[in-house]
């Protein structure tokens, strides 16, 4: 990706993003490009770096969110594009006048939207902008920003995952990571929560937000959520789809073929930052992380979401999988490649695996027949790669290599 390190006049650390190519590219061919992303992800920075001589205009501050609802067509007179408009749901009417104005005036590069909230800025390109609006999602600092910036030496990616994807804290290493996790949970409570939901009391939703950490990379089971938090299953429902909404948390589904076996239909739930985990999940020293009994689905976790920062950075959502059989036979991470085709992955926590490791990828070769496996990778902390099997079919890779090789960048 050509990354690189930029100091900036106050000399903190600007990270080159991988999204950036996507956005220029969405600039050059759309007249609005929507970025949507959560919270503190880096979406104004990235906005304001890849297009610096667009006017920036934030509706997060009340006074002009307020005038951009009340007078929408005088508020766009007064701010003529090229124009970054941040924090759009704020004042999502905005949208339909965008329509107006770029079917009056469809060149490219005219406006760039962002927001917080995926559901209301999304319903707002559904209903106005469906054709005119490319949309990209932008996630947490990926480990190979993280290390192609020079930010960490190599060997030590374990530093990322305890620290976390949020800029912040790689601009400015200074910064206490537990008093930065826990100013951004209370922020995101008091301000994304309070506006989205009625929720009557914010110890509860902390707790729910919590208890979704210890569940991270396993099965989801909306009822025993709702039990061990002690709400309804209906308002455990609507609390998840607030977190998914914005950028929180994310499920993955059961992978489907017909294949005559039962498989299990639930999802499994994974958080979109490893630094956020470990923070709401409650330890304070990376030693105690390694030494947990949870550590696997923690890697887990960590190996799905870089996968998934990969393919967004990318410009693409592709959906992500797992496969399980009733018997629990498992492959932790599937991604489709074609008809009846697909990379199956295995996360282990081990520093070195062996083939019986890889099971699961086995059983599902059986199952759908080796044609049908692309790729088959079982994702540990060996600092290399080497081959599990004879054929050279199944390989065992470190993280980064194997987030290359399933998102094409070999």
């Amino acid at each position: 990706m050509g990354l690189h390190i930029i100091r900036s006049m106050n000399s903190l650390l600007w990270i080159e993003r991988g999204m950036g190519r996507r956005l220029r590219e969405g600039l050059r061919g759309f007249p609005v490009v929507a970025l949507t992303g959560a919270r503190q992800v880096g979406k104004t920075s990235l906005c304001r770096h890849v297009w610096p001589d667009a006017a920036y205009v934030t509706l997060d501050i009340p006074s002009v969110a307020d005038s951009a609802r009340l007078a929408p067509e005088r508020f766009l007179d007064e701010h003529p594009p090229p124009l970054i408009l941040d924090e759009i749901q704020y004042a999502p009417e905005l949208l339909r006048h965008l329509k107006v104005r770029v079917d009056r005036d469809p060149r490219p590069g005219s406006y760039l939207v962002t927001g917080s909230q995926d559901f209301l800025l999304m319903q707002g390109v559904t209903e106005s902008l469906a054709g005119r609006c490319a949309v990209l999602a932008l996630p947490p600092l990926a480990l190979s920003e993280v290390l192609e910036a020079g930010a960490i030496p190599a060997d030590e990616a374990d530093t990322y995952f305890w620290r976390g994807g949020w800029p912040a804290l790689w601009r400015d290493r200074t910064l206490d990571r537990d008093l930065w996790h826990g100013s951004y949970v209370a922020t995101y409570l008091e301000r994304d929560v309070r506006n989205i939901l009625n929720v009557g009391s914010l110890r509860d939703f902390d707790r729910f937000l919590r208890a979704c950490a210890l569940r991270a990379g396993q099965l989801l089971s909306l009822a025993e959520l709702a039990r061990d938090v002690g709400v309804a299953p209906n308002t455990a429902k609507a609390w998840l789809s607030v977190l998914q909404a914005s950028h929180q948390v994310f499920l993955i589904e059961p992978w489907h073929v017909n294949a005559g076996k039962r498989l299990i239909k639930s999802p499994k739930l994974h958080l979109g930052d490893s630094g956020l985990l470990l923070y709401l999940m409650g330890f304070r020293r990376w030693t105690d992380v390694l030494a947990s009994a949870g550590f696997g689905a923690i890697w887990e976790n960590i190996v799905v979401a870089e996968v998934r920062k990969a393919l967004w950075n990318q410009g693409r959502r592709d959906p992500l999988y797992f496969w399980r059989t009733a018997a629990g036979e498992e492959v932790d991470l599937v991604i489709e490649t074609g008809a009846r085709r697909f990379i199956a992955v295995e996360c282990k926590a081990a520093e070195r695996v062996e083939a019986g490791d890889a099971r699961g990828i086995r059983a599902m070769g059986r199952a759908y027949g080796d044609a049908a496996m692309e790729a088959a990778i079982c994702v540990c902390r060996t600092p290399r790669a080497y081959p599990l099997s004879p054929d050279g079919r199944l390989h065992a890779m470190p993280l980064r290599a194997a987030v290359e090789r399933i998102a094409g960048r070999e």
